[in-house]
């Protein structure tokens, strides 16, 4: 059990969606009369209710790692796949966000009160270097750019309370994207491929722990005759 522990927590994914916003609530002041039952205070109420739900999730992973295989090779694309596969049926029983709905939750909590278009952009850009992703496409680059044509076509910085230049920038936006093969009907592709990136980073995060305890193991007098296995052998389900 404390390798499934460690093993959720190495998760990025469970670890953004399995915290709870906390509340600071007030300690009730214990009966001290002699038999009185322990008041019920709506605090309480609602603190039951985060630890249940966290207990819920937990066990719901735990549940699925129990009967999925996991193959800890980040470098066989069937792997990573089936990785990636386990980790969305877990999100989806335990109700937590993938990571394009969680860049897309934090694009609109954190901008919402951005006015301008170059703002707006900047903070795209620590969003995602916020999240390790990289701009392969080179699509960061091409926004700035249009926005560098618009603003100076209207001679003002651009606000995002002004429609018509918004307009100009999206058209711009979109004459770049066509340069680069980007395509909105391509969007579900570009996601399935975000979370197998992330999924390839989790397992070769995964392998390197697995590594790193079994060379620790190896050094104790015990386990020093006996021959490792390959990493790429082990059974999660086993340590369950």
């Amino acid at each position: 059990m404390a390798y499934a522990s460690r093993f959720i927590s190495r998760s990025k994914q469970l670890q953004g969606s399995l915290v709870i916003l906390q509340q600071h609530h007030a300690i009730p002041v214990r009966a001290f009369a002699k038999e009185a039952a322990r008041p019920t205070f709506k605090g309480d109420e609602m603190l039951k209710g985060v630890f249940t739900e966290i207990k819920n999730k937990f066990q719901a992973a735990v549940d699925i790692l129990r009967k999925e295989k996991i193959t800890l090779d980040p470098e066989d694309p069937a792997a990573v796949k089936q990785y990636a596969n386990v980790m969305k049926t877990i999100r989806q029983k335990a109700d937590m966000f993938s990571e394009s709905q969680r860049i897309k939750y934090d694009i609109e909590n954190e901008t919402k009160e951005i006015p301008d278009a170059r703002a707006y952009l900047l903070k795209l850009k620590e969003i995602r270097t916020r999240r390790g992703l990289t701009d392969e496409l080179g699509a960061e680059a091409m926004m700035f750019e249009a926005l560098e044509k618009v603003e100076k076509d209207i001679k003002k910085p651009l606000l995002r309370s002004d429609k018509k230049g918004m307009d100009l920038l999206v058209a711009e936006f979109e004459k770049g994207n066509k340069k680069l093969g980007i395509r909105k009907e391509d969007l579900p592709k570009y996601e399935e491929n975000l979370e197998l990136s992330i999924a390839k980073a989790q397992l070769d995060e995964l392998k390197s722990d697995a590594l790193e305890a079994m060379e620790s193991q190896k050094k104790k007098e015990e386990f020093k005759d006996e021959e490792m296995p390959d990493v790429k052998s082990l059974d999660i389900r086993n340590f369950m």
